[in-house]
C-alpha cells in the first residue's frame, strides 16, 4: 500500500530511485531540446515556459487558496515594463531588474488581496478585472513607459555573456521555470501551504483553528503576482517589444483557462494546461494555412459570419474546450492523468 508514515516522506522531493532517474531524463531532454531543433520550436518552447510560470502562480491562488483572478494580466503587464525600464532607465542589470519588477508586482498583488476578505466570488472577479483594466490604462498614459508607442527591450547581459538569440535565451528561462517549479512545489507542503488549502477548503473552520485569513489570502494574491512579474519579465524578452495592448482582458481569461483545463490544485495539471493551450494558440492562429480546413473555415465566414472572425478562432476551441472539461472530467486534464494511471494499473481488471 502507497501510505506515507510521516512528515518527512510528504515533503520529499524524490520518492524512489525510478523517480530521479526519469526526472534526470527529462532534465537532459530539456536541455538538450534547442541542440536538434529549429529556432522556431525553440521560440514556442520559450512562450510555453513563460505561461507555466504565469499558470503556476494563479494555480496557487485559484487551486489551492480559492481565490479567483481576472487581472493577472496586468501583474504580467508590471513585471514587463517594469524590468524593461529598470534596465533602460534605471541602468539595472538583468539578474537584478527582474526580481525587483516581480516584487512590485508582488506588492500590488498583496494590496489587491486586501479586499479579498471581503469579497468572493463574482465579485473579487470583478475587482481583479478592474485592477487588470487600469493598469493597462495608467501605463499607456505615461511617457516613462512608453506611452502607446511601447517599448523595445534591451539586450540582457550577464557578465561579459550578452544573450540576443532565443536559443541563448531558452537556456536561461528554463533554469528559472524549474527553480520556481521547485519553490512552489515546496511551499504547497509548507505550513503555508496547508493554510491556503485550508482556507480554501473551509475559511471559517480555518479561522477558528487560528489561521490568519486576511494575511494568507493577501500572501497567496502576491506570490501568485510575484510569479505573473517574473514571467512577464522575461515575456518582454521572448517578444522584444511591448505596448499596453498586447496585456488584454483574453489574456487574463487565458492564463486562467489553462488553470481549468489543467486542473485546479495540481501543479502538474497547471504544466499540462498551459502546454496544451499554448500550442494550440500558437497553432490555430494560421489555421487558415490548413489544407481543407483553412478552405472550408473560409467558406463557412464568408457566407455566415465575417473572414475576421476566423482570426479569433481559437477562442472559440478554447471555450468548447473548457465546456467539456466542465461536465465530463472538472478535474482537468490531471483528472484525466488519474483515471488512466488508474485503469493501468488494475488491467486487465
Amino acid at each position: 500500500m502507497d501510505m506515507k508514515r510521516d512528515y518527512y516522506e510528504d515533503v520529499q522531493l524524490f520518492s524512489s530511485k525510478v523517480v530521479i532517474f526519469w526526472f534526470a531524463i527529462l532534465i537532459a531532454v530539456l536541455y538538450l531540446f534547442p541542440l536538434f531543433v529549429d529556432n522556431y520550436y525553440v521560440y514556442v518552447a520559450n512562450y510555453i515556459a513563460i505561461n507555466i510560470i504565469v499558470v503556476t502562480g494563479l494555480n496557487l491562488l485559484v487551486g489551492y487558496t480559492g481565490q479567483i483572478s481576472l487581472g493577472h494580466a496586468g501583474f504580467f503587464a508590471i513585471g514587463a515594463y517594469g524590468t524593461v525600464t529598470l534596465m533602460a532607465k534605471a541602468s539595472f542589470p538583468f539578474l537584478l531588474a527582474l526580481p525587483c519588477s516581480a516584487l512590485i508586482a508582488a506588492g500590488f498583488g498583496f494590496l489587491l488581496g486586501l479586499p479579498a476578505l471581503r469579497l468572493e466570488g463574482p465579485y473579487l472577479a470583478i475587482a481583479t478585472l478592474g485592477f487588470g483594466l487600469t493598469i493597462t490604462q495608467i501605463i499607456g498614459r505615461m511617457d516613462i513607459f512608453g506611452g502607446r508607442e511601447g517599448l523595445h527591450a534591451p539586450d540582457i547581459t550577464i557578465g561579459s555573456f550578452v544573450i540576443n538569440t532565443d536559443k541563448e535565451f531558452y537556456f536561461l528561462l528554463i533554469t528559472l521555470t524549474i527553480i520556481l517549479l521547485f519553490f512552489m512545489r515546496n511551499l504547497i507542503k509548507t505550513r503555508v501551504g496547508r493554510a491556503f488549502i485550508a482556507i480554501r477548503d473551509a475559511d471559517i473552520a480555518a479561522q477558528t483553528m487560528g489561521v490568519n485569513i486576511l494575511y494568507y489570502k493577501a500572501l497567496a494574491f502576491a506570490i501568485s503576482a510575484f510569479y505573473a512579474g517574473i514571467a512577464g519579465g522575461l515575456y518582454a524578452f521572448v517578444l522584444k517589444f511591448i505596448e499596453p495592448e498586447i496585456f488584454t482582458l483574453m489574456m487574463s481569461i487565458m492564463f486562467l483557462a489553462m488553470v481549468v483545463v489543467g486542473g485546479l490544485g495540481s501543479m502538474m495539471g497547471a504544466i499540462a494546461g498551459a502546454i496544451l493551450l499554448c500550442w494550440l494558440d500558437l497553432k490555430l492562429r494560421n489555421i487558415l494555412d490548413v489544407p481543407y480546413i483553412g478552405d472550408w473555415l473560409e467558406h463557412l465566414s464568408k457566407s455566415w459570419f465575417s473572414i475576421t472572425g476566423v482570426s479569433n478562432i481559437q477562442f472559440i476551441v478554447f471555450g468548447s474546450i473548457m465546456i467539456l472539461i466542465m461536465l465530463f472530467e472538472p478535474l482537468g486534464l490531471y483528472g484525466v492523468w488519474i483515471r488512466t494511471k488508474k485503469y493501468w494499473r488494475t488491467w486487465p481488471f
